[in-house]
């Protein structure tokens, strides 16, 4: 007897569409997430793409060069002196320019003490200068040679400003010992002594010598303990006499 045929074995339907709609699903899913990548590759390349544009401009470009400079703290000096110095780069962009190459050659004038050399954007370099101030002068045939605290002979004026003491050394400038120690007496006397000095001269430096406003002179020696010297002096001043020597402070003398 022949055996009844089974019907074949088949997938509901239902199942088949449900796995159909599930891979659906996940697509719409990914989806979004895909754009998102997508958005955040396009974003990164736009900064990355922005950044060397800026670079590109900054450093390579005169959108941000020097267009100006800007010089302040003169006296002596003109502006324009220190400008042509500096000898800016205009154009040049503000952050490839040497700000220390610039203060080296405005520092090369006679005159200027300290310089300070600053970018200022967008485009503008600032230069500060602080001037040598006179401490005395000397007379020479060309004019009046005026020094500096440090002994540094910065300039030739036809005329010394009033109120300056004039200095009379064999050798004028700062390598000079009888200069330096001209210049470090000044430097440590009171300013009460200091306003009565006219004139200082100095064959070395250990024989200073000073002329008060009365013509009175002062041997003062060389610049060690002045501040003792100045004491002793103003006791001795309170005599008459002509010259006072304080330059063994210990054994003064009035002649």
């Amino acid at each position: 007897m022949t055996s009844p045929t089974r019907p074949e074995s088949r997938r509901p339907a239902s199942s088949a569409g449900a796995a159909a709609r599930e891979r659906r699903a996940k697509r719409e899913l990914l989806r979004p997430t895909r754009r998102r990548a997508l958005v955040r590759r396009w974003m990164v390349l736009l900064i990355f793409v922005g950044v060397l544009a800026v670079l590109y401009v900054v450093f390579f470009t005169p959108v941000l060069g020097a267009r100006s400079v800007d010089v302040r703290g003169t006296q002596g000096l003109t502006p324009d002196e220190v400008r042509n110095v500096a000898a800016v780069e205009m154009g040049k962009p503000l952050v490839r320019l040497d700000t220390d190459e610039i203060a080296q050659r405005v520092a090369t004038l006679p005159r200027v003490a300290n310089v300070n050399v600053e970018r200022s954007w967008p485009g503008t370099v600032e230069i500060t200068v602080s001037e040598r101030e006179p401490v005395a002068f000397a007379k020479l045939a060309d004019g009046a040679h005026m020094i500096d605290p440090s002994g540094v002979v910065y300039a030739i004026v036809p005329q010394a400003p009033p109120g300056l003491p004039s200095v009379d050394v064999p050798t004028l400038g700062t390598g000079d010992a009888a200069t330096r120690a001209v210049v470090d007496v000044l430097g440590k006397i009171p300013p009460q002594l200091k306003q009565q000095v006219v004139a200082l001269s100095a064959k070395s430096a250990g024989n200073v010598q000073l002329t008060l406003t009365t013509g009175q002179v002062v041997k003062w020696g060389n610049a060690n303990d002045s501040e003792r010297k100045a004491m002793v002096l103003a006791a001795l001043l309170t005599r008459p006499g002509k010259v006072y020597d304080v330059a063994a402070p210990e054994l003064p003398t009035i002649s």
